[in-house]
């Protein structure tokens, strides 16, 4: 009995060890979340939603500010942000969506049951855009300023609090 209270530390310093190194296989510790923030938007190609027609990303996101959101139909909390989009439309923001690993029907139908909120529709469908922009899951939102600098990101759905705070950092 002794012996085993003797063992306890060492069996919950191997368990800590083996939490922290399972961690640590996860994380690469190269993807910076926010890297593109202050620097241009990249110079992609992606097709448009509705005829496949290629769209340059930078000319869709003009005139400036708006805000760049990545979406996908099988995205439960891009439905959830997916009112503050339309609300966001209403009050006069433009908005692209990027639908990223998502079907253009799924997209389609996604926007058809819950409303279009975007000026222009882009797909990423193999993801490769999505690497160019550093998504690290969906839904991120950018915010495009001036020349199409990166103003901000935002990672997960957004609420109207944290639209307000994104769309306050573009200059007036």
């Amino acid at each position: 009995m002794n012996r085993a209270f003797a063992l306890l530390p060492l069996a919950a310093l191997l368990a800590l060890g083996l939490l922290f190194g399972l961690f640590a296989l996860k994380r690469d510790p190269k993807v910076q979340p926010h890297a593109l923030v202050g620097k241009p938007l990249p110079e992609l190609v992606l097709p448009a939603l509705d005829d496949g027609r290629p769209v340059k990303l930078q000319d869709a996101a003009k005139p400036e500010p708006v805000l760049v959101n990545i979406f996908a139909s099988w995205c439960a909390p891009c439905e959830i942000e997916h009112p503050v989009l339309v609300d966001l439309k209403r009050q006069g923001v433009r908005i692209v969506g990027i639908a990223y690993k998502d079907a253009p029907e799924n997209t389609k139908a996604f926007l058809g049951r819950l409303g279009d909120p975007y000026a222009a529709r882009l797909v990423d469908r193999d993801g490769r855009a999505g690497i160019d922009l550093g998504v690290t899951g969906v839904p991120e939102t950018y915010l495009i300023g001036v020349n199409g600098t990166v103003l901000a990101k935002h990672t997960g759905p957004l609420t109207p609090e944290t639209a307000r705070e994104l769309l306050a950092k573009a200059p007036r």
